[in-house]
């Protein structure tokens, strides 16, 4: 899934600096001074589950490789504009300390595994809890919403390199080896991200930012049916 450098040409690669750059930058605003005591460690917990996670790859086609993303996962745990801003430092310090990902297709792969990720996974993860606002709803947004983030990172590379590709790899294929491949790891990330937030869900329910506005109901709903 990370870049190297000069897979993607110039122009599109500053697109992508740029609009990633927007989306820190609306993360910081939208963050700043609403971090509470108990989100500021999970987002750091999280960041380190993530990177740790990130290092165990799978190679793709025509030097990308593929791994778990983790973009959902934050999302669900300390909320979309937190995981924008944990996602960037695990995806920045693997390029910088670990070569993986080139420094110039940063801006790529920041849009791919920290913006886009993140958004998808959070839209796709609240938009099936609203239809099942339960306990066991949660653990099924979870698993689709780990499933897609990784979709919508596979999708967002595919997208990079048809407006500004350098290598010699028709664009079919790398469609077909990216989404092939991607839609395997979907399933393995999405079953990681409910295994992780059911188990923070069953001891800690109040860390699961995702489900802090509608987690309630559906504790009401179980109690009453269980009456």
């Amino acid at each position: 899934m990370h870049i190297p450098d000069g897979f993607i040409d110039t122009p599109v690669s500053m697109v992508a600096l740029s609009i990633s750059a927007v989306a820190i930058g609306v993360s910081l605003k939208r963050t700043k001074g609403q971090f509470e005591e108990a989100v500021a460690p999970m987002a750091g917990l999280a960041a380190v589950f993530i990177f740790a996670a990130q290092m165990v790859n799978f190679p793709v086609a025509a030097g990308t490789s593929g791994h778990l993303i983790g973009g959902a996962l934050a999302a669900v745990l300390i909320g979309p504009y937190a995981a924008i801003l944990a996602m960037t430092v695990v995806v920045a310090l693997q390029a910088i300390i670990f070569a993986d990902g080139g420094i110039t297709a940063l801006g790529l792969n920041i849009l791919n595994m920290s913006v886009l990720s993140v958004i998808v996974g959070w839209v796709v993860f609240r938009g099936v809890l609203r239809i099942k606002p339960s306990r066991a709803g949660v653990l099924v947004a979870s698993f689709v919403a780990g499933f897609f983030n990784v979709i919508a990172a596979a999708v967002g590379f595919v997208i990079q390199f048809a407006f500004g590709g350098v290598g010699l790899v028709e664009l079919s294929q790398v469609f077909t080896a990216m989404v092939s491949v991607h839609t395997l790891i979907g399933l393995g990330e999405g079953a990681i991200t409910a295994l992780v937030v059911g188990s923070v869900l069953s001891t800690r329910p109040d860390l699961v930012w995702g489900v802090n506005d509608l987690l309630p109901k559906a504790e009401l709903q179980i109690k009453s049916g269980a009456n």
